[in-house]
């Protein structure tokens, strides 16, 4: 979109072919940006990159792999020209229920995805192209990382520390790059969908202030906000909470 917010920037969404990241990469296109997706499965991100317009394009990569990190941001910086605005979004959850009980392999898999891909996906970029250009980082964390929980203690853990690690890069990288983070609550994705299917969704709903679930495109908004230079250019380090109020919330009467 020429005259747009993000007109002549070029992004890199991880986890970019589904869900929030879906919906990053399509508000950062609808505001000029070029954009790179990048997702484990190829024809997953050549879908998306076909329905989502001419200025998405896609690279499929494990982001737990420091080769496929080398290969994707190449491509970016060979086929649209440099690298803005990294968003660390790809993230996973295989196991569910008390922290204290999580075998080795679920919790290592747990952290390599969700806090150690982002910091070196980060690095990677700082290295081939942010440190001379500037630009923002920004990771997707969740309010899980600012609470407890009895049965997604593990992955909350990862979002905690990743919530640290923006203020940590935020101090580090500035003041050429900006570092932040949303915290999204329950939005409605495949990812999320045990959560939210049928009644319990309804449930949690009614437990916001703002009496509804999220949507990608609610973090995508908040995403184009901490991407834009001209609206959040004095910000950095922060984590955007957004849940429709439910951290604020209590239960209703009548």
């Amino acid at each position: 979109m020429a005259g747009g917010a993000l007109e002549g920037k070029v992004a890199l969404v991880t986890g970019g072919s589904r869900g929030i990241g879906k919906g990053i990469a399509k508000a950062f296109a609808d505001a000029g940006a070029r954009v790179m997706i990048t997702s484990r499965k190829a024809e997953s991100c050549e879908e998306s990159a076909k329905e989502l317009g001419d200025a998405v394009h896609w690279e499929a990569g494990h982001i737990g792999r420091s080769e496929d990190a080398e290969r994707v941001l190449t491509a970016t910086l060979e086929r649209l020209g440099g690298l803005d605005i990294l968003v660390n979004n790809a993230a996973t959850n295989p196991y569910a229920g008390p922290t204290i009980d999580v075998d080795r392999a679920r919790w290592d898999k747990t952290l390599e995805i969700n806090l150690t891909a982002p910091l070196f996906w980060t690095q990677l970029a700082w290295q081939k192209v942010l440190k001379e250009r500037g630009g923002a980082v920004i990771n997707i964390s969740s309010v899980g990382g600012l609470a407890t929980s009895p049965i997604l203690g593990v992955y909350d853990i990862t979002k905690a520390a990743l919530i640290h690690m923006t203020k940590q890069l935020a101090a580090e990288l500035g003041p050429g790059v900006r570092v932040n983070a949303i915290a999204p609550g329950l939005i409605r994705t495949d990812f999320a969908r045990v959560l939210w299917e049928g009644d319990r969704g309804d449930e949690v709903a009614r437990a916001y202030p703002l009496q509804r679930l999220g949507e990608p495109a609610d973090v995508a908004a908040a995403a184009l906000y901490l991407a834009d230079d001209a609206s959040s250019g004095w910000v950095t380090g922060q984590t955007l909470v957004l849940d429709g109020g439910g951290i604020i919330g209590f239960n209703r009467v009548g």
